[in-house]
């Protein structure tokens, strides 16, 4: 498939700035792919989807405040610096972008904090807009990461003009998150409220927790017509024991085995074995999936509603077929549902 397949005209007005009132509440768009329905529900009507023994995967990523204004030495320019990864914790050297990139260069020095106790050397450029840069910090390791968290801030999308408010604190953020690790959410777990949770665990569904932590891969722009042309960077992900036990029995029972997100999806599919099994893993991935493409693990997936050509669209094309898909996405726009990280959510069975 090519890449302009999955352009659509996209009005701005439906782009969420803000996550709806209440968690379960935002609006949820079923396709059933075997009946080719489209139904029009709220996303606490979820449960109504699901069964005892059915199972759910998660992805329990935590996302950390990565976005940093310091001031440039002897200038005092405004830097944005976006956390993307640690390189080396011992030499406190992370991978970062910043912005504005063209005043940025190797040597130069950034301050942070009103009391400048926090300093950073820019000591590599790695392309136009990312650099590699060592803090300078006295103090323990605890410390530094304690700093960097008390002056960060939520690293809401670019696409979201406002500055980050308290609130989003909590709302850019799944209420199962556990482990640090991510500069941008998992969206879909983002519609989840405790009280949805406990009902869904109250009926016997079970959950599976594995963690992608997202990097700016997952929105880096497709910029080739060709997709299989398009490297993936790649983003650190984790299965336990547990989780690759609980999928497998689910498989073998032939359970409903959901998805939850796009991450958790690319987690799984990167991880299974020859004969068709979850196998634990920790290490990296930087698996793309776009049609064609054959699911080995689940049979049913929750996302949101995506970005014109964005590889985040392409997976639920694959997923759900892209004759239906692009025919949701038209509905979804006549319908004035909310796009991207804040908006509305789509479950695909």
């Amino acid at each position: 498939m090519k890449l302009s397949e999955f352009a659509f005209e996209f009005p701005e007005d439906l782009l969420a700035e803000y996550p709806a009132e209440h968690r379960d509440e935002s609006r949820l768009m079923v396709l059933n792919r075997k009946d080719q329905t489209i139904e029009h529900k709220q996303f606490k009507d979820l449960i109504n989807y699901f069964d005892e023994g059915d199972l759910m995967v998660l992805n329990d990523t935590k996302v950390f405040p990565a976005r940093l204004y310091g001031e440039k030495e002897k200038t005092g320019a405004r830097i944005e610096v976006f956390l993307l990864r640690e390189l080396n914790e011992d030499q406190r050297l992370w991978d970062v972008l910043v912005d504005p990139a063209r005043k940025i260069r190797i040597g130069n020095k950034l301050f942070f904090g009103d009391d400048e106790s926090l300093v950073a050397e820019v000591i590599d450029n790695t392309t136009s807009r990312g650099r590699t840069l060592r803090f300078l910090f006295d103090g323990s390791y605890e410390e530094f990461r304690v700093k960097l968290n008390d002056m960060g801030q939520t690293p809401l999308p670019k696409y979201i003009k406002r500055d980050a408010e308290p609130s989003d604190i909590e709302r850019y953020q799944t209420i199962y998150a556990k482990n640090e690790g991510s500069v941008a959410a998992p969206t879909a777990g983002l519609h989840f409220s405790k009280h949805l949770l406990k009902r869904l665990e109250i009926k016997g569904i079970d959950f599976a927790n594995v963690t992608l932590h997202v990097g700016l891969g997952t929105f880096n722009p497709v910029e080739v017509e060709d997709l299989s042309k398009h490297k993936m960077d790649s983003e650190k992900i984790a299965i336990n024991e547990n989780a690759a036990k609980m999928v497998n029995d689910a498989l073998k029972e032939k359970r409903r085995i959901c998805a939850v997100g796009t991450t958790a999806m690319r987690t799984i599919e990167s991880s299974v074995s020859s004969n068709g099994q979850l196998n634990p893993f920790a290490g990296w991935t930087n698996k793309f999936i776009f049609p064609p493409y054959e699911f080995s693990l689940a049979n049913c997936m929750i996302t949101n509603f995506h970005m014109p050509k964005s590889t985040l669209m392409m997976m639920t094309s694959a997923f759900a077929g892209h004759d239906f898909l692009m025919e949701a996405y038209q509905e979804a726009i006549k319908e004035k549902y909310r796009f991207y990280s804040y908006g509305d959510a789509m479950l695909i069975i």
